[in-house]
């Protein structure tokens, strides 16, 4: 996590901005209020693969069980041009991460999910997942990491 400046924005990126990211997206504008933070809170994927599409109804399903909606976020492509400007742009897993670095964001604005309270372990995709249980324990990793990236950010 950037340590020079105060975290103002947050890009959350996965493979196809359908599963992991919106709902990290959700879950994050959320907590940020509960916590009174004014952050800028979005979320894209490395492929073009879901551009305009809403998030996966598994997806949106498990983030509604926690009263989190995320049916009206669509699917976007993560951009150098445009997402440069966010302040900390947190990948899911090691290939975002990489696909990251490769587009030519900078390392020092880029931060793994997991290093969030799960000891660098990786979000996995729980788009082949066959049932809500991978989605319900994606949904558990996010909160409990996002909830220590917010700690971070108030101290």
């Amino acid at each position: 996590m950037p340590q020079s400046q105060k975290i103002h924005s947050i890009l959350f990126v996965c493979l196809g901005n359908i599963c992991r990211s919106p709902l990290a997206e959700g879950i994050a504008k959320d907590l940020a209020a509960q916590n009174g933070l004014n952050l800028k809170i979005d979320s894209a994927g490395t492929s073009g693969w879901h551009i305009d599409e809403p998030p996966c109804e598994r997806s949106i399903v498990v983030g509604r069980g926690h009263g989190i909606d995320i049916s009206k976020l669509k699917g976007r492509k993560v951009s150098l041009y445009s997402d440069l400007e966010f302040d900390l742009i947190v990948a899911m897993d090691r290939q975002n991460y990489e696909d990251l670095v490769y587009l030519g964001f900078p390392r020092e604005k880029l931060a793994l999910m997991g290093d969030f309270g799960l000891e660098g372990a990786e979000i996995p995709d729980p788009y082949y997942f066959k049932d809500l249980d991978g989605f319900e324990k994606v949904y558990t990793m996010l909160e409990n990491t996002i909830m220590e990236l917010i700690k971070r950010i108030k101290d």
